[in-house]
């Protein structure tokens, strides 16, 4: 890690530790943690970390904003500091400027569609996008074209995901852009749905990370039969799974991030390593929380407790921008189109 990513991921770091305590957001009913939060994190420049200084932003690496994300990811974050981040990199591959406050960006599944309309205004209808409620602009793919769109101007239908963050749908219906450019040549929105898809694997494996300290935790506290259950060699076996759960959720999103941060284009070894990222995250999310919640028995499953801040995001984050069935499918199109024998070098390589 370089030493400037240390300086950007130790500051968001700081900020999380300082202002998202787990236990004290759990506590506070009326999200008076939020405004504090945001603050803070705009203050550092993080939001718009992908953002170029000549357009608004800090400029810093793809590399620096993945280890934030995988940072937020071990916080459960429930603000819109992912989805900020990645309508500020949608924005900037067309050069348009990004305003300051919370953004979202659209459409944010891969069978959802955007039109650009002949006289400039938008159409569609977009299903499942965080904190379009909160939102103060959305970065819009329509097409082969790029916009930013104030959200009053949209239609927005209110939803709640499972870890209780919003997860909105948002209706165009012709509605009239701020900005709207020329996306770059070859991107589209199996790209920008892969971007969504290795950050959201990242915030996975960062929440497993904090599972797995959170149940090791307890169970070297918790006493059951004149003794710590961590003896037990039933939850030693749990524990084993979540660590080795955690450990390949942590390895396949920081290869694909590596990948992504050093990659010339959109290629078939970024859709591999996006692709399969997901996919496996997805898969961890399910097992690791799970056993988390095991390990725990029933004081897991309260609300009063944090575990669910992990789990229940992690499960969330899980359908964002295209599930773990959608792409094994389409990585076995890919696989299928390419044939038998481009299917090892191409493995071997990564």
């Amino acid at each position: 890690m370089a030493e400037s990513e240390n300086i950007v991921v130790e500051t968001a770091e700081k900020i999380f530790a300082d202002l998202a305590d787990a236990q004290t957001i759990n506590h506070d009913k009326k999200g008076a943690w939020k405004a504090p939060l945001w603050q803070a994190l705009s203050e550092a420049g993080l939001p718009l970390a992908w953002v170029a200084e000549d357009c608004g932003g800090s400029g810093a690496s793809l590399a620096e904003g993945f280890a934030v994300l995988n940072a937020a990811g071990r916080h459960a974050i429930a603000v819109p500091l992912a989805e900020t981040m990645l309508a500020g990199w949608l924005l900037e591959q067309a050069k348009i400027s990004s305003p300051e406050g919370e953004m979202t960006l659209a459409p944010a599944t891969p069978k959802d569609r955007i039109a650009l309309n002949a006289d400039g205004t938008l159409s569609g209808r977009a299903r499942s996008v965080p904190f379009a409620k909160a939102a103060k602009h959305f970065a819009v793919l329509a097409g082969n074209s790029i916009a930013l769109v104030d959200a009053a101007k949209c239609r927005i239908e209110a939803g709640i995901g499972l870890g209780g963050d919003n997860s909105d749908t948002v209706v165009f219906d012709k509605t009239e852009a701020l900005t709207v450019k020329p996306a770059p040549k070859g991107f589209d929105q199996a790209q920008l749905m892969l971007m969504g898809g290795v950050v959201r694997s990242l915030q996975i494996a960062g929440a497993l990370e904090a599972m797995l300290e959170i149940s090791v935790r307890y169970s070297n506290e918790r006493v059951a039969f004149e003794k710590k259950i961590s003896k037990f060699q039933a939850v030693q076996h749990n524990l084993a799974r979540l660590a080795g759960e955690s450990a390949a959720a942590l390895a396949a999103a920081t290869s694909a991030a590596d990948t992504i941060a050093n990659s010339k284009g959109f290629d078939d070894a970024y859709f591999l390593e996006a692709a399969a990222a997901k996919i496996r995250c997805s898969e961890a999310a399910e097992k690791g929380g799970a056993i988390a919640h095991q390990v725990h028995g029933a004081i897991g499953f309260t609300i009063e407790h944090i575990l669910h801040r992990y789990s229940l995001r992690a499960l969330a984050w899980r359908d964002d921008f295209g599930s773990e069935s959608y792409w094994a499918v389409e990585l076995g199109k890919l696989v299928a189109d390419r044939g038998a024998d481009e299917l090892w070098p191409l493995v071997a390589s990564r």
